[in-house]
């Protein structure tokens, strides 16, 4: 469609037809811009051929969607600009896709008024001059590669169809993945467990989707690389030390390249690392390539099953001559399964790092029934996984993963954010600043205080599903959006899970016959009711941000060097200083992973003196605040210290 701009109102007027055709603009019976434009072709330019009358060569030809491109590059091939300045007009028969020819008289040639592509010289050009008579110009020369039309011809066989197809829908597909996977072949159903793959040192203890992808994998790794400097830092400190010297890692966290990023450095550090995914859509194939090209016994490919998930898992623990000492989970999966399978193998465990507050939910489970029989360590809860990955993380990514998915605009748009806590702010942060209304939905009341005095609405959730376009699950609680609910949403309203675990949208009660379920993206469905409403369920009610779009890597260096220090600190420790129990990280550490972190801004801490030290009763070097120091406002200190004096006094002496 030609757009409307002053140089058009400007042409129109210049062209002695314009103050009719402005007076029909403004009238009631207002004709469209392609009609004004058309009737101005035929006016002035009755001897232009239309687009279908062009040559197949020739710039303005109309494309195979019915649009016309005009050049107005002089120095493209084809153009004549040097002997017309003017731009060529085209058209299509009922499309009205013309350009406005507006001539400068003074700065025409004198040979020629405009110049036409006559079919019936086989597409040579003529210039009309401005007696009527027609002469033709000098044919330019063409450059075709010898191959060009035999290639373009060539009928493709079916395996190139379905690779040009997959190219040419690679945006509604892998750019909605969690990395983009540019080569993945998800065209080959065999399932990675049926395949033979060998890395090119001819080690084939690994199970992933494509080793050919280890190349694009490894340039994501380095890219990572640029992003975590504290890790980067781990490993310039330990090339003379190893302090996993030793250690057998057996980690289920997100493959990504950042996941990689951090096995590599364990790896510097001493440790052998298995590794399995701990969420079946958010694997990297091509990262996961990479690490199985590099020696790492790697299980793991983007859209397993239940079964392939578990195998997975299953393969990483249970080898013949390995036997882990250490395990880094995510949502405790791992752990769950060396419980219920290998318990014996807990005799040589010497601790776990959990990362997620649905694995340390577990952890403390474990430790309540007393069949906790390591330590753990809990990251979940340090500051620098709390206030960094939970809040800035998810204020970032939230964002990244509803616009891949659903390109939905936030203006406006009516959100309701189930819970609020770290993860909870950091999306409603990101929200409210985008335009969106924003409600809240809490069981704690000192994190729904806090959500009112930031601006946001409590309410329970059935007061506002009927309303709502987007609903966003925080909770790490199950069946917090259950059918009910479901079956009262407007059409249209996008349901996700922005929490580790799959548990708290009801996923299961919508696969049933009587509802349809329509897959539209690559981790979007739309689920369908007999009355023709929809919602817009993304990754099936799995993490969102990990499963359908990328998160910030320097946020990611902060846990990862976290959980690093935290696998260091639980395997050299001396015997007893850790209990069968669950522990947070020293806030030594907090500070120490921060301050890893603070050369990246050029950041120049201030340093207390002697006096000041000694007034504070503080050590020079810290830690800095007691462990009771929540980092957070004053409001939410003063409840938590009041909420922990209520429940001792309600407490039986």
């Amino acid at each position: 469609m030609s757009l409307v701009c002053p140089s058009f109102v400007l042409g129109v007027v210049s062209g002695g037809m314009g103050l009719r055709y402005l007076e029909e603009l403004r009238g009631p019976q207002s004709m469209s811009v392609q009609v004004v434009a058309a009737k101005m072709a035929e006016v002035e330019l009755k001897d232009v051929p239309t687009g279908k009358d062009l040559p197949a060569d020739s710039p303005m030809t109309p494309t195979s969607e019915g649009k016309s491109l005009g050049r107005n590059d002089p120095h493209e091939a084809g153009s004549s600009a040097a002997a017309s300045p003017t731009a060529e007009p085209s058209a299509k028969a009922g499309e009205g896709s013309l350009g406005l020819l507006t001539p400068n008289p003074a700065k025409m040639p004198q040979a020629s008024a405009m110049k036409r592509s006559d079919p019936q010289q086989n597409g040579g050009e003529a210039f009309v001059n401005r007696d009527g008579t027609v002469a033709e110009a000098p044919r330019m020369k063409k450059i075709q590669f010898a191959d060009q039309k035999q290639e373009f011809n060539k009928r493709p066989s079916k395996i190139g169809r379905r690779s040009l197809s997959r190219s040419i829908s690679q945006s509604s597909t892998d750019s909605y993945s969690s990395a983009a996977s540019y080569t993945d072949s998800s065209d080959d159903e065999t399932s990675p467990r049926d395949k033979q793959q060998k890395n090119s040192k001819g080690n084939g203890d690994f199970c992933i989707k494509n080793i050919k992808q280890a190349d694009f994998g490894r340039r994501e790794i380095e890219i990572a690389e640029q992003e975590m400097p504290a890790l980067m830092a781990l490993r310039k400190r330990a090339q003379g030390e190893k302090p996993l010297a030793g250690a057998k890692v057996v980690g289920c966290t997100h493959i990504t390249a950042q996941t990689a990023v951090l096995m590599e450095t364990l790896s510097a550090l001493g440790a052998q690392c298995r590794w399995a995914a701990c969420n079946i859509y958010s694997t990297q194939n091509e990262v996961a390539a990479a690490l199985a090209e590099g020696g790492f016994s790697v299980f793991a490919w983007k859209g397993e099953s239940e079964d392939d998930f578990w195998w997975c898992i299953d393969r990483c623990v249970n080898v013949e001559g390995w036997q882990p000492n250490m395990i880094l989970d995510d949502g405790g999966d791992l752990t769950h399964w060396i419980y219920k399978k290998y318990p014996n193998m807990f005799k040589k465990i010497k601790g776990i790092v959990e990362e997620s507050v649905t694995g340390v939910h577990r952890l403390y489970q474990l430790s309540k029934a007393g069949k906790l029989c390591v330590p753990a360590m809990n990251v979940n809860d340090s500051v620098t996984k709390q206030k960094f990955d939970n809040l800035y993380c998810c204020r970032e990514s939230i964002l990244d993963g509803l616009k891949r998915t659903t390109d939905v605009m936030f203006g406006g748009k009516q959100v309701v954010v189930c819970g609020y806590g770290e993860v909870g702010k950091g999306c409603c942060a990101a929200l409210k600043a985008m335009g969106s209304i924003v409600y809240v939905t809490e069981i704690d009341p000192i994190c729904a205080l806090q959500a009112c005095m930031d601006g946001f609405r409590l309410v329970k959730l059935n007061e506002v599903i009927r309303q709502v376009d987007i609903v966003i699950t925080c909770t790490g609680n199950k069946n917090v959006v259950v059918r009910e609910y479901l079956d009262r949403m407007k059409n249209g309203c996008i349901v996700c899970n922005m929490g580790h675990s799959n548990t708290e949208i009801d996923v299961a009660s919508l696969r049933t016959p009587e509802l349809t379920w329509e897959r539209v993206r690559s981790q979007v469905d739309h689920v369908i009711w007999p009355d023709g409403k929809r919602i817009v369920l993304l990754a099936e009610g799995r993490l969102l941000n990990l499963s359908c779009s990328t998160v910030p890597t320097f946020v990611l260096s902060i846990t990862a060097t976290t959980q690093a220090l935290a696998l260091i600190e639980l395997y050299n420790a001396p015997e007893g200083r850790y209990k069968q129990d669950v522990y947070l990280l020293p806030k030594k550490m907090d500070e120490y992973v921060a301050s890893l972190h603070l050369p990246t801004f050029d950041a120049h801490l201030t340093e207390l003196t002697d006096e000041q030290a000694k007034y504070l009763g503080l050590n020079k070097n810290g830690p800095f605040k007691p462990n009771y120091y929540r980092y957070e406002n004053l409001v939410w200190i003063v409840f938590e210290v009041v909420k922990e004096i209520i429940f001792e006094c309600l407490m039986p002496a």
